[in-house]
């Protein structure tokens, strides 16, 4: 069922950027930075196979990723700023959030915020998440959009270039970017297991207080 899920989807991409050129890679990578998962690894070596085929430019092609990159990313920067923010100061208890953590979050993007969003535009899985919390611990938007765009324009062109040395054989790179997002999906999982796992024991721990 994956397999026949991520068919589709690449066939969803293909026509999309056979339809719109530079637009289509613009929108692809947009959508896939606004949480929702299309495979940048099936969008950008596509793009690239183009350009060995001469109807793109490389560079062209990765600026354009890199813009639909920061266009989805501000939608989900903007949705935890606000909406989700507000979700986790008022029901954040629920889900094992307190609010010294948000606190915690806030402090560690005003330090760490730069290079953290740079090195996680260029990671399978995370990359596509980082902009939500970003924009929960509304981390200063110069910096965001500029090291959003560095980190993703290198993904990009990694990506694009490839595409463009494998020219028709593009997607012989799937299965190895595929070995990737198992494996940080594998250990994303287990870390949330643990510390949910640390949260429910430090609360039962808890005296509790009449």
């Amino acid at each position: 069922m994956i397999d026949r899920l991520l068919s589709g989807l690449s066939a969803l991409i293909i026509a999309s950027i056979s339809a719109l050129g530079y637009g289509g890679i613009v929108l692809m990578m947009a959508i896939e930075s606004a949480c929702i998962p299309l495979p940048s690894e099936v969008i950008m070596p596509f793009s690239g196979s183009l350009v060995a085929s001469g109807r793109f430019n490389l560079n062209l092609v990765a600026i354009a990723g890199a813009v639909g990159c920061l266009l989805g990313s501000y939608v989900a920067y903007f949705v935890g700023a606000y909406g989700g923010r507000r979700f986790l100061e008022r029901y954040g208890r629920w889900v094992l959030i307190a609010p010294h953590e948000l606190a915690a979050a806030d402090r560690f993007f005003d330090c760490w915020g730069s290079p953290a969003v740079f090195l996680s535009r260029m990671l399978p899985v995370v990359r596509t998440f980082i902009a939500f919390p970003a924009g929960v611990a509304r981390m200063r938007l110069m910096p965001f959009t500029v090291y959003t765009l560095a980190g993703s324009y290198i993904w990009c062109l990694a990506l694009a270039y490839a595409g463009f040395k494998l020219g028709q054989h593009w997607k012989e790179l799937g299965p190895y970017f595929h070995r990737f997002d198992t494996a940080i999906g594998l250990l994303l999982v287990i870390g949330a297991g643990l510390l949910l796992y640390n949260r429910i024991k430090g609360m039962r721990a808890t005296p509790r207080q009449d």
